[in-house]
């Protein structure tokens, strides 16, 4: 009997290890969710603060002070994004609520900033480019929003986004809305910024939505970490799954993700095969467990 229960033991420990390391740390409502990782614990330098080098308006500053605008920020974590009005590049008038379902990035930007919006867009494209690599074209969505409603007019949005060389789509849309819907999402997002000398100051910030539009984590700063973004989005995946897909087409991706690791060196994720090995391994020691005991009992038959 104390053979058999070790047995089970040791199949109990091996198989759900993996399932415990996939799943999320927290429910994406909880805001000290966001608070536990490394977006949070990132202590934005000067220019993350948002100190631009542009002049874009000539009201007098408002002091910036960037510890309350980090409080702001973090708060939001687990609120619900109500629905906007947006206008695309193009024209073309929809809501916000048509880019929920799916995972959703926003990155606020104003374009009259010529070097840390810019950069900070051309950053976010090259981490979006690895994750769509991990998670598909369509795995999830992101928005840039020009939050200056009097100069990022539509055309203003399309011009910007063809500077940074994003053709934009579906998956990637670059949009503009009035005033008062930016004040809306701005308290939603927990996004504040002022007018200043050189354009705005503001925090530099990606908010990670759920599928429903509930903000799940905030990023922070111009060149974030690649992880930073993606380790979010992969809870996000594994967390939710597609309902057009069918069981065994859910499992096979949730496997693909979970077996994709990080790999620092080449700032890129990977297959991770050692994860099988070690699935491989733990079978053949619980099915060798299994034959010592079935061979046992049948000695003792024999014996009989």
């Amino acid at each position: 009997m104390h053979t058999r229960s070790g047995i089970w033991l040791l199949a109990i420990t091996l198989f759900t290890a993996p399932a415990m390391a996939a799943a999320p740390h927290a429910s994406p409502e909880t805001p000290a969710h966001s608070m536990d990782h490394g977006s949070a614990h990132q202590e934005p330098a000067d220019d993350h603060a948002g100190g631009h080098d542009h002049g874009a308006m000539d009201e007098v500053s408002t002091p910036f002070d960037q510890n309350e605008a980090l409080r702001l920020s973090q708060q939001a974590v687990g609120r619900q994004v109500g629905n906007r009005k947006l206008v695309d590049a193009n024209g073309k008038v929809f809501e916000l609520r048509e880019m929920f379902g799916k995972p959703l990035v926003i990155s606020l930007i104003y374009t009259s900033c010529y070097h840390i919006c810019p950069t900070t867009t051309k950053h976010l494209a090259e981490v979006v480019a690895k994750a769509r690599k991990v998670f598909g074209a369509d795995g999830f969505r992101v928005l840039s929003i020009g939050f200056d409603t009097r100069v990022d007019t539509p055309q203003a949005m399309g011009a910007f986004s063809r500077a940074q060389g994003i053709a934009g789509g579906d998956n990637w849309r670059f949009v503009s809305l009035s005033a008062e819907e930016m004040e809306g999402l701005g308290r939603d997002l927990g996004f504040v910024f002022y007018p200043s000398s050189r354009g705005f100051d503001h925090m530099i910030q990606a908010s990670v939505l759920d599928g429903r539009g509930v903000v799940y984590r905030q990023v922070y700063g111009m060149t974030f970490e690649t992880p930073l973004l993606l380790e979010p989005l992969r809870e996000l995946t594994l967390g939710t799954p597609k309902h057009e897909d069918s069981l065994v087409a859910d499992l096979v991706r949730r496997v693909r993700f979970f077996c994709t690791t990080y790999d620092p060196g080449s700032d890129a994720y990977r297959f991770d095969y050692s994860i099988f090995i070690g699935m491989a391994i733990g079978t053949m020691i619980i099915g060798g467990g299994f034959f010592f005991l079935w061979n046992e009992k049948r000695k003792k038959k024999l014996a009989v």
